[in-house]
């Protein structure tokens, strides 16, 4: 039999990975802790956490909330991820928020996602996962994924249908689990701290993906 997968943790892109606590069952107490937990659909259905990862692997993005317009264009790409390329991998993609659960499918709309999203209004699995609160400065860089400036971006984010929500200090992360342990948890420390997405993919066995047809940086 193969040895389980080395689970690693990382706070931040350019960090190295820390091991998890060596053992057969690595990760395994807070994967069972994080499946208790609730998240909500669109519909306001509870759904225990650990039946979206019970089967097989789930890739999961907490995003900062929903009105970052850097969490938004994140999710666009996301939602360029074909889902043959998914069930090929036996792999479930979700995104999970801090809003209100009213506010998926006004979310899901400008972003063209259609894989599954919940949300964690109490942001218990935040907590759980030790994800950051407040913005670590770091070394400047240009996220690949951020296709607005902050005026443009913000416009972007505006009406009606996004009124305040969530936790603005709060910050997102990725994590690989399924069906029992964690393989992977990497901590945002600011809002451009995004995980490169086919970086992830490959650790979950997805191939490839193209994102470089995209929109220039609207100034304005």
């Amino acid at each position: 039999m193969a040895a389980p997968a080395r689970v690693t943790r990382q706070v931040s892109g350019g960090a190295a990975p820390v091991p998890a606590p060596s053992g057969p069952n690595r990760g395994q107490p807070l994967a069972t802790a994080l499946a208790e937990l609730p998240v909500l659909d669109a519909r306001r259905q509870r759904v225990p956490f650990g039946a979206l990862f019970q089967e097989r692997r789930a890739l999961v993005v907490f995003v900062r909330h929903f009105l970052c317009y850097i969490c938004k264009e994140y999710v666009e790409d996301l939602a360029k991820i074909p889902e043959s390329f998914l069930q090929e991998a036996n792999v479930t993609l979700i995104v999970i928020g801090q809003s209100s659960y009213h506010h998926i499918e006004p979310f899901c709309k400008p972003t063209g996602y259609s894989h599954e999203i919940y949300v964690d209004p109490e942001r218990e699995m935040y907590k759980r996962l030790g994800m950051k609160r407040g913005e670590e400065i770091a070394a400047s860089r240009q996220s690949p994924y951020v296709k607005s400036n902050l005026l443009s971006g913000s416009l972007r984010m505006t009406g009606p249908q996004f009124d305040f929500q969530g936790d603005p200090a709060q910050q997102g992360g990725i994590l690989i689990l399924g069906p029992v342990n964690i393989h992977f948890i990497h901590c945002d420390r600011n809002r451009l701290d995004h995980k490169p997405i086919n970086s992830v993919l490959q650790l979950v066995g997805v191939q490839y993906v193209n994102f470089t047809n995209r929109t220039s940086v609207i100034h304005v």
